[in-house]
């Protein structure tokens, strides 16, 4: 593993799916600049509801507001998959997955933003975690939801 620097922020206008994309792709070219030699896999997830990008939250006043905007609802789990092989050659995937939230009460949210957990989560929370109790449904991939989608990333490395 090696940290990739890349522009994360939402450009003006950008949707959600193009976001995951160009993050992605910025972080593994990023990497395969320092290992040209190498396969590279980066990925990027965010959490969209209503058109609108959740990423993490800056503080627990944020993950609060994220969390009462997921409250009872549909939202989509998006990420972008980027391998770079050694030749240069990029190839960038999307994967969506839905996930459906119970109703949340006001000490609900307390409890979970007071056990630390959705601080570096996008959108909040962690599906694999504590908040697992809350999730009524989800349609798609697991992993994509905790953060990486193992089956597309296989695919794509089978290519």
């Amino acid at each position: 593993m090696a940290p990739a620097h890349a522009d994360e922020s939402v450009h003006d206008g950008e949707a959600p799916e193009d976001y995951v994309m160009r993050v992605a792709e910025a972080k593994a070219r990023a990497v395969h600049a320092q290992f040209p030699d190498r396969v590279v896999v980066a990925a990027d997830t965010t959490v969209v509801v209503d058109h609108c990008i959740l990423g993490k939250p800056a503080d627990a006043r944020d993950a609060r507001r994220m969390l009462r905007l997921l409250s009872g609802r549909v939202h989509e789990v998006m990420t972008g998959v980027t391998i770079v092989d050694p030749g240069g050659r990029a190839v960038t995937k999307l994967e969506v997955t839905t996930v459906e939230f119970a109703p949340l009460t006001d000490d609900e949210i307390d409890w979970y933003v007071s056990s630390g957990e959705p601080m570096d989560k996008a959108g909040a929370y962690a599906i694999q975690g504590l908040a697992s109790r809350y999730v009524t449904r989800i349609n798609g991939s697991y992993s994509n939801v905790v953060g990486l989608p193992v089956s597309l990333v296989y695919q794509l490395l089978r290519r």
